[in-house]
């Protein structure tokens, strides 16, 4: 099963590829409180047509480069 991710797009200078920024939530080990953690994927966007601001959903594929494991499936 594939994983399937939200995130937004905070850059779109690459050919063919978009940065997705993901925001989840983890557990202190020690204070126990959440905290805000964001992770930033190189996303496959073949038709050039995401740009900065867009919500995005994106699906875990085969590596497409070195760094690009996932790809935009559509807007949110």
């Amino acid at each position: 099963m594939a994983k399937k991710l939200k995130g937004k797009v905070v850059s779109d200078k690459m050919e063919k590829t978009v940065v997705v920024s993901v925001d989840s939530y983890k557990k202190h080990p020690k204070y126990k409180k959440y905290i805000s953690v964001s992770k930033k994927y190189k996303v496959h966007d073949e038709k050039n047509e995401y740009k900065v601001g867009d919500k995005v959903l994106i699906e875990e594929r085969r590596p497409i480069s070195k760094d690009k494991h996932f790809a935009v499936v559509g807007r949110l």
